[in-house]
């Protein structure tokens, strides 16, 4: 099983990557310095939260791990891994159209809502890291 041991991490490249879907409690880690920014994770293996300055980033039902996470004002790029299937739900801009990729394959246009929020499904695997990007349309 491919997860985040330290719950987050900073990696070399600038990426985060956080999560764990194997714990059978929840786990949580506040006060995580990035960049300038502060992150709180929450994960277990029935949902794997993150916020970055007290503001909703990231969540997955059930609980996943995260890695190279990367977001700018254009788009959002990160490898998931899962126990299951999971459906990932990104705070992005408000009422604006993006295209979603995984695994390199589009999965069409997807539409915020007037809150911004994105939800998208993927078939994850729990050893093998499978490639999500969404970019602004």
């Amino acid at each position: 099983m491919k997860t985040v041991d330290a719950l987050i991490r900073s990696e070399a490249d600038g990426t985060l990557s956080f999560g764990d879907f194997s714990l059978k409690e929840k786990k949580k880690l506040s006060d995580f310095k990035h960049s300038g920014d502060l992150y709180k994770v929450k994960t277990f293996n029935e949902i794997t939260k993150l916020e970055k300055n007290e503001t909703f980033v990231y969540e997955s039902v059930p609980g996943s791990a995260v890695f190279g996470f990367k977001e700018s004002g254009e788009e959002v790029t990160f490898s998931v891994t899962g126990a299951q299937n999971i459906q990932i739900t990104l705070e992005l801009e408000p009422d604006q159209e993006y295209e979603a990729f995984v695994a390199g394959a589009s999965i069409g246009k997807i539409k915020t809502n007037i809150g911004g929020k994105l939800v998208l499904s993927v078939e994850a695997d729990a050893d093998k890291e499978t490639p999500v990007k969404i970019v602004k349309a």
